[in-house]
């Protein structure tokens, strides 16, 4: 195993230069690659007034040499968990300045290499944000001496059986931008000596295709892990593998399962939260559900809900209260009930979100269930988005929608009155999840906002019309169309086109093909264009034409016959 570095003097003490610090496009970046990123961010930073500065990086290498320039340049970094517009918005109003992949960010500079002087653990300190997943993010004050007990903590359980043939390759599917994610994929490895892997794995068949060829570990989520695919070459990813790391969310036991078939580990699933920080772990093959506390945490259960004390808490002293519901198990541990927060009002009833998605789950038709209550702007009335199973999913083909949603419906008779049922559905392939594999609840949300703006009609003959349409932001097809430069796709566009033209127009048959299409000038969030659409009827062809006041934006001919192609 080898030398742990303390995080404080990771830049400041004498190392070998060439000691691999990442792996990134089939090379290795060593720590002479280390100290000169790092200097040359302090370089950029010092140069900036402001104390508040916000990172976001898609590289793992990159973002640590920015953090610790950034600390080393006395600064106090702000990790956004995404960078969506309305992230950036929220932040650029908390912080002084922008670095990393980010509009009119901060850039390194290159300059001489020079000795750095260890940092203050106590004063040295960032922003990380929650997840999200039960409302708005919220920032989330940690010191570096946090940081540096909850590392130790981690190598004091895991370590040993990590490392013990060697320091192990540490990839990983999650962003390092959340708390999971710095400290198992960045922090984690810094102070172990251990390789890192700095490109995230963005898709689970990357998972089967470790680079290198010594061992590995893998740092994931409930999310990843249940999507491994089946056809791999899973044996040789077993002779590799030292460990499996999950967090974000309990895994499901059929994927815990999976997981110990597949990649021969049982997956060391992580519990605890942005405020606490790690607080508990379990082996499902080993402990089932029951969690054991990590080294250094105590534990308790006051009204029902567990409380914790540990090192990793900004007042180490004082007791955490949870939102966890919690009862004792065996061996010391403790098993998670789900949380007491998840508690709404719907018509002036209580409702246990919690307990409709158990009872959702009984019937066999989901695999996976969440239940929200949409914000006002949507109704703000309960809502569920459901994942089908093969019975389910016959059910639907066969007996429709509708009916689907009323047998549902009816099995929650026993938990909430009629008229506090769910009124909205949606059924996904998988739940939405962020880079954490966290699901949350703006993405739920995000299901049941319009895919096309309400159409305000300016003309309407037989041979044309003329509407105006507002671009919200909140549409679903500006979601990933692009991140943090948002579009509205063309595809989009034509889409609108034919449901507004056969709206208006006697369009016989299907769509059969576009012409003549031109894309000119992007549309934005926020625009009011206006959309023209020209027919002459029997001829079977729609033109259609995007306007605003900075001109043409989009236009062409769609065509129209007897059969679908």
């Amino acid at each position: 195993m080898a030398e742990w570095l303390n995080l404080a003097r990771l830049a400041a003490q004498p190392m070998p230069a060439l000691r691999p610090v990442a792996w990134r496009d089939g090379a290795w970046l060593a720590r002479a690659d280390f100290l000169v990123a790092v200097q040359a961010w302090q370089a950029a930073f010092q140069g900036q007034p402001g104390l508040r500065f916000a990172l976001y990086f898609e590289d793992s290498f990159d973002f640590a040499a920015a953090l610790f320039g950034a600390w080393h340049a006395g600064k106090r970094p702000s990790l956004p968990g995404d960078a969506q517009p309305a992230t950036l918005q929220r932040l650029c109003a908390e912080v002084d300045g922008l670095a990393g992949n980010l509009p009119n960010a901060l850039r390194a500079q290159s300059g001489a290499v020079a000795e750095l002087a260890p940092l203050d653990p106590a004063t040295t300190t960032l922003h990380v944000h929650t997840s999200g997943s039960a409302g708005e993010p919220v920032a989330i004050l940690k010191r570096l001496d946090q940081l540096e007990a909850e590392i130790a903590a981690l190598q004091a359980a895991f370590g040993a059986e990590l490392d013990a043939q060697g320091a192990a390759l540490v990839a990983a599917t999650v962003s390092h931008q959340h708390i999971y994610g710095l400290l198992f994929q960045v922090l984690w490895p810094l102070a172990a000596g251990r390789p890192f892997v700095a490109r995230r794995l963005d898709y689970p068949e990357q998972v089967a295709a470790l680079p290198g060829a010594g061992p590995c570990a893998l740092v994931s989520s409930p999310a990843h892990l249940r999507r491994l695919p089946a056809t791999a070459d899973w044996p040789a990813v077993q002779a590799r593998l030292r460990a499996v790391f999950s967090s974000g969310g309990p895994l499901p036991a059929e994927a815990a399962q999976q997981s110990l078939q597949w990649l021969g580990h049982s997956p060391t699933e992580v519990y605890g939260s942005s405020e606490t920080g790690g607080i508990a772990w379990r082996r499902r093959a080993l402990q089932g559900e029951t969690w054991q506390a990590l080294p250094g945490v105590e534990w308790r259960i006051e009204d029902g809900l567990l409380g914790v004390r540990s090192d990793r808490l900004a007042d180490a002293a004082q007791w955490w209260r949870t939102t966890d519901r919690v009862r004792p198990g065996p061996n010391g541990g403790f098993e998670l009930l789900g949380r007491a927060d998840r508690i709404v009002k719907v018509e002036e009833k209580r409702i246990s979100l919690d307990a409709l998605e158990r009872a959702l789950l009984r019937g066999g038709e989901l695999a996976e269930v969440r239940v929200l209550l949409l914000p006002a702007a949507l109704g703000g009335r309960l809502a569920v988005v459901g994942v089908l199973t093969a019975a389910g999913r016959a059910l639907l083909q066969t007996q429709g929608k509708r009916a689907l949603n009323e047998r549902l419906r009816a099995a929650l008779l026993d938990e909430v009155e009629r008229v506090a049922l769910p009124r909205r559905w949606r059924y996904v392939a998988t739940l939405p999840s962020d880079t954490q594999g966290k699901c949350t609840e703006a993405a739920l949300a995000s299901l049941f906002q319009p895919a096309m703006p309400a159409p305000r009609w300016l003309e309407r003959t037989p041979a044309r019309a003329r509407v105006e349409l507002l671009l919200d932001a909140g549409l679903r097809v500006f979601d990933g169309h692009f991140p943090g430069a948002p579009i509205l796709p063309g595809v989009a566009q034509i889409d609108w086109a034919v449901a507004l033209g056969r709206e208006c127009f006697a369009l016989a048959g299907g769509f059969q093909r576009a012409d003549a299409l031109k894309f000119q000038r992007p549309l934005l969030p926020g625009m009011t264009v206006e959309l023209l659409l020209e027919h002459v009827a029997g001829s079977g062809v729609l033109a259609f034409r995007y306007t605003s006041a900075d001109g043409t934006h989009a236009g062409g001919r769609l065509v129209f016959g007897a059969a679908d192609v």
